[in-house]
């Protein structure tokens, strides 16, 4: 199960866990004797950490070597590819930062001043390293530090008790476990660059020539033929409607497409496909690309402002009463803005504000709580789109209201903003059997259209080990 524990606070999360539950089967037809097998082993790569590998036997027939993405197949028989994520992106065992001593999750949460709060900011400075005046802390505050502080302190005893209560729940189940010589001895997972350039490709898409609109097709259905054309794949809603996955090839680059999942890869200006698809969604989850300093400092993806974010056409793909969720980040700027200007914007009513939370396999905060500069949370506002009294009161029929606050607590993947799925813990205010809706998605889920530019980015076949079924 992804939800290891549900207490009124909320829920510990295996996000490994429901990656793998999506069903990362590809069904394989009866194969010819003499093809080729794979044999699983598992090699030590030192002495605090242990990684799958894949070992590759040769055929007797022709001598060709099998790799990720392969078939395994037996003689004569029917067979299935099974893959499974790479655990080792979830290998968090240490604390980005160390919260000081009395400042451990375990101690009894204390109250924090701003004197205090400038000294936590001074301490992760030396530890971090440093040394120019330039990076060193002024005494002063500026104003979204101080509306920052604000909105912390408001928040900080809930997610603090909330969390311990969660962890202590996965430390009895050995989920989580406590901090040992053996685990304090591992190293955080800091995974390489995988993939191609999706983001670039949408760019390129653009030079396409134009379709005609009564020749554009509104879906490709994904069959056996693994290899699609870019501007098929990019000028309309790819989707898998087999009970299995499928592989696309794009770019010379193969990507796991999960059963009974659709997808749309391209940027914000070519979002007509998915309108195309005439589909009304229940629910609709956004992680939009934020501005902030660090995105502009490291070019790591673009942005979007704010005035294009409300461009978004969500009123057009949302059903009546559309539960609508926002990831928003730890910027009170972006949290006002969602609040009180884009959802109103959208005819949506903002019902709660519920807190991701993050920690290690020990139990610990990745970072600790009242750093100044990081928080070991984020945010996300939930609300509903408004309609008719009464189309609204039919709706919520059956359903529980959305809780004001909860926490969803879980040890992150390493891989740079692959969030936590919000399917399990969303299945309770919800029907069953919605349409569901991810903007700005990086990755795919069963029952779900995702769209993104980036929307296959955590689906690269590198990111996952290759099994055989039995």
């Amino acid at each position: 199960m992804s939800v290891i524990h549900r207490l009124t606070a909320g829920w510990l999360v295996d996000h490994l866990s429901f990656i793998n539950q999506c069903g990362y089967e590809i069904c394989d037809s009866y194969v010819c004797p003499g093809s080729v097998t794979l044999d699983t082993s598992v090699t030590s790569t030192g002495d605090c950490h242990t990684a799958s590998t894949i070992a590759a036997a040769s055929s007797s027939r022709d001598g060709q070597i099998s790799g990720p993405g392969d078939a395994i197949e037996t003689e004569g028989k029917p067979a299935k590819t099974r893959y499974v994520f790479r655990e080792e992106f979830f290998d968090i065992f240490k604390p980005h930062i160390a919260a000081a001593p009395d400042k451990q999750l375990w101690q009894e949460c204390p109250e924090v001043s701003l004197t205090e709060a400038k000294a936590n900011s001074n301490r992760e400075e030396h530890q971090e390293g440093a040394k120019s005046d330039k990076r060193r802390r002024k005494c002063a505050f500026n104003q979204g530090e101080q509306d920052a502080l604000e909105y912390h302190s408001k928040v900080r005893k809930l997610i603090w008790e909330g969390t311990l209560h969660l962890v202590q729940e996965g430390l009895k189940s050995g989920f989580l476990h406590r901090a040992t010589a053996e685990l304090s001895c591992r190293r955080n997972v800091v995974p390489g660059h995988i993939g191609c350039g999706l983001a670039e490709l949408c760019e390129m898409a653009k030079q396409f020539p134009a379709v005609n609109e009564s020749d554009q097709q509104a879906v490709h259905v994904l069959d056996d033929e693994t290899s699609i054309p870019e501007q098929d794949l990019l000028s309309c809603v790819a989707e898998n409607s087999s009970n299995c996955a499928k592989i696309v090839v794009l770019m010379g680059q193969k990507y796991l497409v999960p059963p009974k999942s659709s997808f749309l890869l391209s940027d914000i200006s070519c979002l007509q496909p998915l309108l195309n698809y005439k589909k009304k969604y229940n629910v609709i989850v956004i992680d939009p690309p934020w501005e902030n300093k660090s995105v502009k400092r490291s070019n790591r993806y673009s942005y979007l402002s704010s005035w294009q974010i409300k461009q978004i056409p969500v009123p057009a793909l949302a059903a009546p009463n559309c539960l609508v969720v926002t990831w928003v980040t730890n910027r009170q700027k972006h949290l006002r803005f969602v609040k009180h200007e884009l959802y109103p914007y959208w005819s949506v009513k903002t019902l709660a504000e519920w807190h991701w939370v993050k920690v290690t396999r020990t139990g610990e905060f990745v970072l600790p709580l009242d750093s100044l500069h990081k928080k070991p949370y984020e945010v996300l506002v939930l609300g509903r789109v408004q309609g008719g009294e009464k189309e609204a009161l039919r709706k919520s029929e059956d359903v529980l209201p959305i809780p004001e606050h909860k926490l969803i607590v879980s040890v992150p993947c390493s891989l740079h903003s692959h969030k936590p799925p919000l399917t399990a813990v969303l299945a309770e205010f919800i029907k069953p059997d919605v349409e569901c809706l991810e903007l700005f998605a990086r990755n795919l889920q069963p029952g779900w259209t995702s769209w993104g530019n980036e929307v296959l980015k955590f689906q690269h076949i590198d990111y996952f080990t290759l099994l055989q079924k039995e």
